[in-house]
């Protein structure tokens, strides 16, 4: 009798295209996909050609393993397979397993051989699976269907071992996070900007997560937010830093000397000197944002230039081109959508004019920061920013005694 044991089957698409970098890649993804399911019971790492395999005996929650490796960055599919050996019967035998208890009205046998010198084809051995299955369920209840099947039996046939499985799941694709270095996140308490972080943790980058406060002129239920928001987000990178930094008392000083509306653009440029010096200190080689253009004031292509002009680092702006809309359902789907649209009170909120500009010019600008003492603000707002560690799948969040 075939031996069926279960495992969880990873594809990657994106990381074969690396070539020199590969391994490199495969390294990283593997270490996160051992810290994704390091509280989920034993699972065995395993690299093979163009897949990893996790090995599954003894677990007793091989779907949650499945369900929380799809949430790896880097990865292209998941499914939950058996392995056998790669002989017709044990293949046949796991093709019962997976199609047991199931209706369909119609199916394919999807056969794939990672080598070339099995004595089947792979067209040989979708036609024996297939009328296999059509002997075992009935040929009056369902039939073969190459192009809409309803169900999609997948034999994937390696030298040693096989794996079958059927409902492949798709990951979110991209690069392994911690492949292309760290980025400070601007992490304001609204919806666009745990998004953007996101999409750098799926382009294989670590997210340093900075939030501005306003903090005593403000309560602190911004600053709850963001760590939910962290904890959230912790869920992709494993483990995140946030810089929680006082801006209220920046503020007052702008407002006693900036004209109301050239305030907004003052701040932010507060907030770029700021990040982009906590930045220096952890390593950071990149800012991102969660601005699209012409969402808000701060968010005109005038706006941003002048903004940009006291970036020493790239910024980067995943969402630039997106409007509200595909944002919200992004947020959505990540589950920060619920914690962004929270009542709270965050710094954009204090002190902000009725009328902001949307064309700010340099000259303006210049003459608006003139009478700031910019070094000590910068100072001051490096120096007061509090850092909090959270970690993922033992979620607790430690601050400094």
């Amino acid at each position: 009798m075939a031996r069926l044991r279960p495992a969880v089957v990873v594809h990657y698409h994106e990381i074969s295209l690396k070539r020199g970098n590969r391994p490199l890649f495969l390294r990283q993804l593997a270490r996160n996909l051992q810290r994704a399911v390091s509280d989920l019971g034993p699972v065995r790492l395993r690299q093979l050609s163009g897949r990893i395999l996790l090995e599954l005996d003894g677990n007793e929650r091989p779907e949650r393993v499945r369900d929380r490796v799809a949430r790896v960055c880097g990865i292209a599919s998941v499914a939950l397979a058996w392995r056998v050996e790669s002989t017709l019967d044990a293949m046949k035998a796991a093709v019962v397993q997976v199609i047991e208890g199931r209706r369909f009205p119609s199916f394919r046998v999807s056969a794939r051989r990672a080598f070339k010198t099995y004595p089947m084809t792979s067209v040989e051995l979708n036609r024996e699976l297939g009328a296999f299955v059509l002997e075992r369920v009935g040929r009056d209840v369902t039939r073969v269907d190459l192009h809409h099947a309803a169900l999609d039996v997948h034999v994937e046939v390696l030298p040693a071992e096989t794996f079958v499985y059927v409902d492949p799941t798709p990951g979110p694709g991209g690069l392994p996070v911690g492949a292309s270095g760290t980025v400070a996140a601007l992490l304001s308490g609204g919806i666009d900007s745990p998004v953007a972080a996101w999409r750098m943790m799926k382009r294989g980058c670590r997210v340093l997560f900075v939030h501005f406060h306003s903090v005593p002129y403000l309560p602190a239920t911004s600053q709850a937010k963001a760590r939910a928001l962290v904890e959230r987000l912790t869920e992709w990178q494993y483990r995140s830093q946030l810089l929680l930094v006082p801006l209220g008392e920046i503020q007052r000083e702008v407002v006693l000397t900036v004209p109301p509306p050239l305030r907004v653009v003052v701040y932010r440029r507060m907030m770029f000197r700021i990040a982009q010096a906590l930045a220096g200190q952890t390593g950071a080689l990149a800012l991102t944002t969660g601005e699209s253009v012409g969402q808000v004031a701060s968010q005109t292509l005038h706006n941003i230039a002048r903004i940009d002009e006291v970036a020493e680092l790239p910024v980067l702006r995943p969402l630039i081109g997106m409007d509200k809309l595909e944002i919200t359902a992004e947020a959505q789907r990540l589950g920060t959508f619920d914690i962004s649209i929270e009542p709270d009170a965050d710094c954009c909120t204090l002190f902000v004019p009725r009328h902001p500009a949307t064309r700010v010019s340099p000259d303006e600008i210049r003459a608006a920061e003139a009478r700031l003492d910019l070094p000590r603000l910068i100072t001051m707002g490096v120096e007061g920013a509090q850092l909090e560690t959270f970690e993922f799948p033992s979620v607790e969040v430690s601050t400094p005694s």
